[in-house]
């Protein structure tokens, strides 16, 4: 009679988690992951800055400054003078990274930078002078709040398709930020576990609220529900040991997937590698949901040929029909958005928007530019195809724009790999150009310009203060 033996604790996905947390050393850490991960800082910085600057970020700041009063401990994007305690300053700063959806994006799909950088700073701020991070061990906790993530959607294939159920963020987001607090406090790995465990109880949110204002919520939340998470195991609070082990009949964190099928770490010891060595991060041009670069790319190289053949720039008389070919996904199928968060998920806006005006920008979806007729006009000739060898899958999908003329031409464009796509890289003339059209619209110019410096020495800081004031 075989007789069913349960793991041992060292035995189980949970602790192989919490083991790789608390013995990941900077050492392991190549310069590819370093030049990388750096980028992301410098970008998620850049569009936290510039989404300080909107109408739902005012709002979450002046619920924590009513609600909860003033606690000066860490700083906040783009607010000089006003500072919160660290769990609210990760909460606004994270709502502010996503609140305009212009930030990084990973495959297996999810927003990894937003949901890490504003606990790693908070957690930074908190810490006494004495005892600040270097700014390796920041990039360190960074890179395992980043890692964590990546790892626990690969247990899954659908995972790695445009979600339909739970928001990713708000699903591997709290559990990366739970990591990399950990790593940051040196907790050990009993304890690195049990910050995974809690995180996971304040995990998940449903796709419904996405195109809304509460969208950016999912970001601030995890980012600020890891860290509180961190610091309840560093208290000695303890969850679940087989969190992430697959268990019949107890739903841990398989609860998010339904083909849920997970692997113990490898020890940092033995050689492992980083995912992002592997795979480089997606970094969007323009603030709206990553399906919308493939649409706006090919329909912006559909409005160069109309420019060429016409009076200069593109007019609604011009256009009879406009087809679309897109994966099939109902959450960015919207064909009349109304507001600014239901255009940035809208592949006929964002369509429209680039055939009308060569391409898409920050600008694109302020109230004027949304309600222009000439862009309503060219919303009602949309059609849209979903052909099967497009998958709803960031890593695969493509975007095909066909335009009938009036006359009957037809003008086709197609985009495979966006620029800023992972197979596709921003340059860091790109991606510094980036940040400094979004941080200049909050911060000098200088500051820019050193918050620049800061990011790109970090691994060689002795301590991530300089990083640290620059945001102050």
């Amino acid at each position: 009679v075989e007789v069913l033996r349960s793991p041992t604790p060292e035995e189980t996905v949970t602790a192989s988690f919490g083991e790789f947390i608390s013995k990941v050393k900077s050492e392991h850490l190549s310069s590819v992951v370093l030049h990388r991960s750096k980028r992301m800082v410098l970008d998620s910085i850049g569009v936290g800055l510039i989404g300080s600057t909107t109408e739902v970020f005012e709002m979450v700041l002046k619920h924590c400054k009513h609600m909860y009063g003033h606690d000066n401990i860490c700083s906040v994007y783009g607010k000089r003078g006003i500072r919160l305690s660290p769990t609210l300053a990760a909460f606004v700063n994270g709502v502010a990274t996503h609140s305009m959806d212009f930030d990084d994006t990973w495959h297996p799909a999810t927003h990894p930078s937003g949901a890490v950088l504003p606990a790693v700073l908070a957690l930074s701020d908190m810490m006494p002078a004495s005892r600040k991070p270097s700014g390796l061990d920041f990039l360190l906790a960074f890179n395992v709040g980043i890692e964590i993530q990546g790892r626990l959607m690969r247990f899954s294939n659908e995972a790695h398709n445009i979600p339909k159920r739970f928001h990713p963020p708000t699903v591997v987001g709290p559990m990366g930020s739970a990591a990399a607090c950990a790593r940051l406090l040196s907790l050990d790995s009993s304890q690195s576990s049990h910050a995974l465990a809690i995180a996971a109880s304040l995990a998940g949110a449903p796709m419904a609220n996405a195109a809304t204002q509460s969208k950016p919520l999912h970001i601030g939340n995890a980012s600020r529900l890891g860290l509180e998470a961190a610091l309840l195991a560093s208290r000695g609070l303890e969850a679940s040991p087989l969190v992430l082990d697959a268990i019949a009949g107890v739903a841990g964190f398989s609860a998010f997937y339904e083909d849920y099928m997970p692997q113990p770490l490898d020890s940092p010891h033995d050689g492992h590698a980083f995912l992002l060595e592997e795979q480089d991060m997606g970094f969007k041009r323009f603030p709206a949901h990553l399906g919308m670069h493939w649409v706006a790319d090919a329909a912006a190289s559909v409005h160069k040929l109309l420019v060429g053949v016409g009076p200069g720039k593109v007019s609604p008389d011009q256009v009879q029909d406009i087809l679309l070919r897109v994966p099939l996904s109902k959450y960015i199928n919207r064909p009349f958005p109304e507001s600014e968060h239901e255009a940035r998920h809208s592949f006929q806006f964002n369509a429209c928007t680039a055939l009308l005006d060569g391409e898409v920008t920050v600008q694109s979806f302020t109230p004027g530019a949304i309600s222009r007729p000439e862009l309503r006009a060219l919303l009602s000739r949309v059609r849209l195809e979903h052909p099967h060898d497009n998958p709803a899958n960031f890593n695969v999908m493509y975007g095909e724009v066909q335009v009938m003329l009036v006359g009957g031409d037809i003008l086709k464009g197609r985009c495979d790999t966006f620029y800023g796509h992972w197979r596709n890289p921003l340059t860091n003339e790109s991606l510094r150009k980036k940040f400094r059209n979004n941080a200049e619209v909050v911060l000098p110019s200088a500051k820019v310009e050193r918050l620049i410096e800061a990011v790109d020495e970090l691994d060689r800081l002795d301590d991530c203060q300089h990083l640290l004031s620059q945001l102050q």
